[in-house]
């Protein structure tokens, strides 16, 4: 038996751009609101086409729904709700399971460990939407019947604040023992590995967080990346490490040595970027 196919939802964003390179062809549906170059493209909105929607799922595993709001892009953070909404109904019309790409930043400002059983508690309409988003979008799947999981995903090198949104003249709060701030982190192409085993694991539980094993300093990737930064005092407000866990992820999920080290995650952030 083959592997079945997944319908991705959001296909020409950042994450869906990495998917579509590092995927094998064919073994996903790629949807988009608009025509685009190459096969295995399917063109329709998913909050006003919901049969288009159906159809386009009939016959997959699972749907992955990378569709959403993205800050600093877009203004309708409760698309995010929707189109999980949305997915969730397809997922049922169609007897489809579910994968929901949310955020660390439900967790809001918190430092630590934090678990999936730690309460959501986001300081941004952002984090807010996708706490949203997560609660109903799992009430509606139990009423239906249908298996969902929502992803708290981490920094994603290239989609963050620091290799993504560096700029010359780039300042990074320093604290008094040198270090600089610790987040978790995944490289791209580790990311796409990821949620190619995900999509094909049976069971999941409702709630994963998704990142590479530990914490990585910011000061560090920026220094992988031949990136100038200038340090500047951390102000007592500032968190030294937050740390996803991802116990649950490694337990269906196994990681490399070198997957949580800066040099790799630069090296797949370029390698993505060429």
């Amino acid at each position: 038996m083959g592997i079945s196919e997944t319908l991705v939802l959001g296909a020409t964003g950042r994450l869906g751009e990495v998917l579509r390179k590092r995927w094998p062809d064919g073994s996903a549906r790629w949807q988009a609101r608009r025509p685009q170059p190459g096969p295995g493209w399917y063109v329709l909105d998913p909050l006003s086409e919901p049969g288009a929607l159906t159809r386009a799922a009939s016959g997959c595993g699972t749907i992955l729904c990378l569709a959403g709001a993205v800050p600093g892009r877009s203004d309708e953070m409760e698309d995010n709700r929707r189109l999980a909404i949305a997915a969730v109904r397809a997922g049922a019309s169609a007897g489809v399971r579910v994968l929901l790409a949310s955020s660390a930043a439900v967790y809001g400002a918190r430092p630590g460990i934090l678990t999936e059983e730690t309460p959501p508690a986001p300081v941004a309409e952002y984090g807010r939407s996708k706490a949203v988003m997560e609660e109903q979008a799992v009430a509606l799947a139990e009423a239906l019947g249908v298996s969902v999981t929502c992803l708290r995903i981490g920094n994603v090198a290239g989609s963050d604040a620091i290799l993504g949104g560096w700029q010359p003249g780039f300042k990074l709060d320093r604290f008094p023992d040198g270090s600089t701030p610790r987040r978790s982190y995944i490289g791209p192409v580790t990311l796409a590995r990821v949620l190619w085993d995900l999509v094909h694991t049976p069971e999941l539980p409702k709630v994963m967080n998704l990142a590479a094993p530990g914490a990585v300093e910011m000061g560090a990737l920026l220094d992988a990346a031949g990136l100038e930064w200038t340090p500047r005092p951390a102000p007592e407000s500032a968190i030294a490490e937050v740390r996803l866990s991802t116990t649950r992820l490694e337990d269906v999920n196994p990681f490399g040595e070198t997957d949580s080290h800066p040099e790799t995650i630069v090296r797949e952030w370029q390698d993505v970027r060429a």
